[in-house]
């Protein structure tokens, strides 16, 4: 863990993290699953839970934000592909917006 790092970071699985995920959890399992204390960045330090941010506009660490515009960006073409394949959990309207959300992250992050 970095002493004295004042820059806010991203977690390394972006889009996987967060309060969305953490209802999956909670609605299929009735689980509520703690938050870890120090967790792996997109920039490879291990951090405070604390000292990262979902948000594009808190996260300070250059190699952080950059690191979520390419995950933003990668989730965005595999929602897009799973909404095109038959029999697909999501609709295809559906994987569109999903996508345009996740194209809009990481716009965002690179900005």
């Amino acid at each position: 863990m970095s002493e004295g790092d004042p820059h806010i970071h991203v977690e390394r699985s972006v889009p996987q993290v967060g309060g969305a995920s953490r209802g999956v959890i909670v609605s299929t399992f009735g689980l509520v699953p703690e938050s870890p204390s120090v967790v792996t960045t997109g920039c490879g330090l291990r951090v405070p839970f604390a000292m990262t941010s979902p948000r594009p506009e808190s996260v300070t660490c250059l190699p952080c934000r950059e690191h979520a515009h390419r995950e933003y960006l990668g989730f965005a073409d595999q929602v897009e592909r799973l909404g095109r394949m038959p029999g697909a959990p999501v609709s295809g309207d559906r994987a569109v917006e999903v996508a345009r959300w996740a194209r809009d992250l990481a716009r965002r992050f690179a900005g």
